[in-house]
């Protein structure tokens, strides 16, 4: 990128931020937004408050009020980025990406920082979770949404979280409730999904399914395999079951006397004929990342175990990748019938999108930088870095089409990144005229609501010893 490309960049930008001027109430305020993305977008090294400030030349406080103190709408900036992505980076194949990332931190006073799960480094570690809403379609991806995930400690413990700023209505909630919710409202943001995928962590969860089915979303699961179910339906009864001359009614469904047990997804694999003996068909995907991979499949019918009894029959995809031994998935699929394996195999396979926004956004943009100790300063931090990451992707899909005939070997963010930092000189930002603020505003979005999850006080295993088998993904 030229020169005059690169100065091309800040009026681009200036007009990017207009669009979320409605999340401020004063002059002031709103003109710290440009100075916290440019920072972020930068060549810095660390990106927290303080180098950031004294990047853009001012004192450091100014930026710390502006995270913590000063009064501005970051649920409403979240609002503003998922109605960007709905009404100009819609389009078929569109699929919704859910994942967690988490963060090491030293001490205990960040929100909901606890020895837990570190999928970061891949053990048990001092550390923060957030989980997230991804989007993805054709070559374009970026987050949604970001939400803490606040351990039963904390929640169990108010006073602690009153220190670190945290609102009684925030709550614990397992993760794949924060999941539906931000499903929810992205969706009530216009934001329409062919298809939501996520790991064998949600997956595995019988409920999180069961949701996005009642909503009459598709979706395909990676699913862990020890996950139980049926390839040949059981039988059900409702008959009452006589034992003696006396009888008793069930007036719940149950499996009949000598029905077959549920089987395990590895077991059923090397065991059952309707799997074992299907031959594996081979499918090739090119990803413009990571390249071209070859994977072998075999699909059935299954009907997953649902607290005792057979659910709903979802399509069942095994697949092996040809390169990796050992290397197996489980996908179930909530598709309409007649869907392609190929395709459930697709979009189980574009998880990894998720994990690159998660790269990108700790590598180039300071996502894990955050030194706060208030939980405010934290939920805007992650909706800051939600606005600098669209703007990065928007641009680096603009010049990725100015480039189509090219082949590139790394992504466009990269491109984009590297010529980021060869701007040395702190830029002015110009102001932008009434029209154009006008033309650049978001609609208004209702109002959002609270969550109708009541606070959970039962006890459950502390999510650092909980799903041992569970498969975790670095990012």
């Amino acid at each position: 990128m030229d020169a005059e490309a690169l100065r091309n960049l800040i009026p681009e930008l200036m007009s990017f931020v207009g669009r979320f001027e409605d999340c401020f109430v004063d002059q002031r305020c709103r003109g710290h937004l440009p100075r916290y993305v440019l920072g972020q977008l930068s060549d810095l090294d660390r990106k927290s408050v303080e180098p950031i400030a004294l990047k853009a030349g001012v004192p450091p406080r100014t930026l710390q009020e502006f995270l913590s103190l000063l009064s501005w709408d970051q649920d409403r900036m979240r609002d503003c980025v998922q109605q960007i992505v709905a009404t100009e980076h819609a389009g078929p194949n569109s699929i919704g990406l859910v994942d967690e990332t988490s963060f090491v931190k030293k001490g205990a006073k960040t929100p909901g920082v606890q020895r837990q799960w570190c999928g970061h480094i891949g053990k048990v570690e001092n550390c923060m979770v957030t989980v997230h809403l991804g989007f993805t379609q054709g070559n374009f991806q970026c987050l949604l949404d970001g939400d803490l995930f606040l351990p039963e400690s904390w929640d169990e413990n108010r006073d602690r979280c009153a220190e670190a700023g945290i609102p009684e209505a925030v709550v614990y909630r397992p993760k794949w409730k924060i999941a539906l919710e931000q499903y929810d409202r992205a969706v009530a943001n216009g934001i329409r999904f062919d298809w939501m995928t996520f790991d064998e962590y949600y997956g595995g969860k019988p409920e999180f399914r069961k949701a996005l089915s009642d909503r009459a979303q598709k979706w395909v699961a990676e699913v862990p395999k020890n996950l139980c179910g049926w390839l040949t339906r059981p039988p059900v009864t409702t008959q009452p079951h006589v034992a003696g001359k006396r009888s008793r009614r069930h007036l719940k469904p149950r499996l009949v006397k000598g029905a077959p047990t549920a089987k395990r997804l590895d077991v059923l694999l090397k065991r059952h004929p309707k799997l074992r003996d299907q031959p594996w068909q081979q499918y090739r995907f090119d990803d413009r990342e990571q390249g071209p991979s070859v994977w072998e499949a075999k699909h059935v019918l299954l009907d997953p175990f649902d607290d005792g009894l057979p659910g709903k029959p979802l399509l069942l995809v095994v697949a092996r990748h040809v390169l990796r031994e050992g290397d197996v998935k489980y996908f179930l699929a909530d598709a309409p019938p007649g869907t392609r394996t190929e395709t459930v195999l697709w979009v189980g396979l574009t998880r990894h999108r998720v994990e690159r926004c998660f790269q990108d956004q700790k590598s180039e943009l300071g996502l894990d930088h955050f030194e706060g100790r208030r939980y405010v300063g934290l939920m805007r931090h992650l909706s800051l870095t939600l606005v600098s990451y669209l703007f990065l992707m928007r641009a680096a899909q603009r010049r990725a089409g100015e480039k189509s005939r090219m082949d590139r070997s790394s992504s466009a963010s990269g491109h984009l990144l590297a010529d980021y930092k060869q701007m040395a000189a702190r830029p002015r930002f110009p102001r932008l005229t009434a029209a154009a603020q006008r033309r650049n505003r978001v609609p208004p979005t209702t109002q959002r609501r609270r969550s109708q999850i009541p606070r959970q006080t039962h006890q459950t295993t502390p999510s650092a010893t909980r799903n041992p088998a569970r498969k975790h993904h670095p990012v």
